[in-house]
């Protein structure tokens, strides 16, 4: 537990450091997607008997819960290809084990920064939603998926490179296709069978659902949480192989 607190507590004084610029970076993405299709399309748009802005404002939860989850992986890699921070960490007296919990708990420490970002931009937006328990419990689980995913691939990549291609052919297509701007029941049944394997999806309903106060489907957190623990499994196994 203590190499682990050690990690997550070094990749938090690099946050700490460039937490403006951190913070600004965060706020972007959001007021860009809410200017765009929350503003743009205006509230007298409508899915199901709530305003678009108020469906929009869980979607960018979910989103970028997701993304900022997955940023850990720049940092690793940072670490590893430039200031050879790992070769020091297997150098050190500090268990695999915690090498990957730690650097998970960052990951869902940034994405639950940028949540508290979405958050207040919704309410100066006017948009009051349910912030409950279900709430949280869907957006911690989303960022320990996404956070353990990018652990484990940042073991796998060589280059900066490689790690660009990943975001680009999983995150960026996800990112739209979650359920994030549109609801997926709208879609061609096959289309929907296909988005209903992408984790972010179930992450959207759960958040959403959360965020209405409405009965939330507990498999989704299930789901979720299982999806989280294996490749949790797999980015302990690939830092193993990495250390070797």
């Amino acid at each position: 537990m203590r190499g682990a607190l050690a990690i997550y507590q070094r990749e938090m004084l690099i946050l700490r450091k460039r937490f403006f610029r951190q913070l600004a970076s965060m706020s972007v993405g959001p007021l860009l997607y809410l200017v765009a299709f929350g503003f743009g399309m205006g509230r007298e748009v409508r899915v199901g008997d709530r305003s678009y802005l108020e469906f929009l404002i869980p979607g960018l939860v979910a989103m970028n819960s997701m993304i900022q989850a997955f940023a850990i992986a720049s940092e690793i890699n940072i670490a590893r290809f430039y200031w050879h921070i790992f070769e020091e960490f297997q150098a050190a007296p500090i268990r695999n084990i915690a090498y990957v919990t730690g650097e998970i708990l960052a990951g869902i420490t940034r994405s639950l920064f940028s949540v508290a970002i979405i958050i207040v931009i919704g309410l100066l937006s006017g948009v009051a939603l349910s912030y409950n328990i279900y709430f949280w419990a869907a957006v911690i689980l989303n960022s320990f998926v996404f956070a353990s995913l990018a652990v484990g691939l940042a073991m796998l990549v060589k280059s900066h490179s490689d790690q660009a291609l990943l975001t680009n052919f999983f995150i960026t297509p996800m990112a739209f296709l979650g359920g994030t701007f549109f609801p997926i029941d709208r879609m061609p049944e096959w289309v929907q069978q296909v988005l209903s394997l992408l984790p972010l999806t179930h992450a959207s309903k759960a958040i959403r659902s959360a965020a209405f106060g409405e009965r939330v489907d507990l498999a989704s957190y299930l789901l979720l949480a299982a999806l989280g623990t294996v490749l949790f499994v797999l980015a302990f196994h690939w830092v193993n192989r990495a250390r070797e």
